[in-house]
């Protein structure tokens, strides 16, 4: 008789911090960890989920929500620090970027263009008002703002812009806890503590672990997302006359 499956696809959200703090530590050659060690590990974690935000944009961090326009009002806040705290009705927890927005009217959108520093400042009059048609945003350290041109006006007010963002990985917290990571990177994640450990514990296998770590992350990189149809044209030229 042929042996059954598990029926399950949930070992991702089932393998808590402290098992992956296991996992990690058995790869550099170290058992049976308590106390200090199991603390450093999780700072350890929490930074490479920090570095992890250095690598390119985490689709599974890709977040949706719409903004409530206020008439003469250009500068909205999203605090990313905290979730709680503020009075600003736009603060939403953990944003790193906008990533694109629209100007939402009945379900009906106008796409904003995303400009830098330098244009805006460019800008000759930045509180004139009306439909905004551009955004800048300033990743500061404890918010990122948005700020729009141009600035809604009375016509404006209650509308939204709808706009998508990235949100940053979720701290480790508690040891029973899951990580706020897909099961696609469940294994350059212990890989890679296992590298960050070996710095602190088996210098002798820094250079080992950093290879199976980048390999692994690389892999897991490639694979996230969501693809979509290339379509290739050739360029057409016109001879003059």
């Amino acid at each position: 008789m042929a042996n059954t499956t598990s029926g399950t696809t949930i070992f991702d959200k089932n393998f808590a911090i402290d098992e992956i703090i296991e996992e990690a530590y058995e790869r550099i050659g170290m058992q049976g960890v308590s106390g200090n060690q199991l603390r450093m590990a999780r700072r350890s974690l929490n930074i490479m989920f920090q570095e992890w935000a250095n690598r390119g944009l985490h689709y599974w961090e890709v977040a949706n929500n719409n903004i409530t326009l206020v008439a003469d009002q250009a500068v909205y806040t999203m605090f990313r620090s905290t979730g709680d705290g503020t009075s600003d009705a736009t603060a939403v927890y953990g944003v790193d970027d906008v990533l694109e927005a629209s100007f939402r009217n009945s379900n009906v959108d106008s796409p904003l263009t995303k400009i830098n520093r330098s244009q805006y400042q460019a800008l000759s009059n930045k509180t004139a008002t009306g439909q905004p048609t551009q955004y800048f945003v300033q990743r500061l350290i404890d918010r990122v703002t948005i700020t729009l041109y141009l600035t809604p006006g009375s016509s404006e007010a209650g509308k939204f812009i709808n706009y998508y963002y990235v949100k940053r990985i979720q701290d480790v917290g508690d040891y029973t806890n899951a990580t706020d990571v897909p099961y696609r990177f469940v294994p350059c994640m212990a890989s890679g503590l296992a590298f960050y450990l070996a710095q602190k514990f088996k210098p002798q296998m820094v250079q080992q672990m950093k290879m199976l770590y980048e390999d692994e992350l690389q892999r897991a990189l490639s694979e996230d997302g969501s693809p979509a149809s290339t379509f290739i044209s050739p360029k057409v030229y016109y001879p003059e006359a």
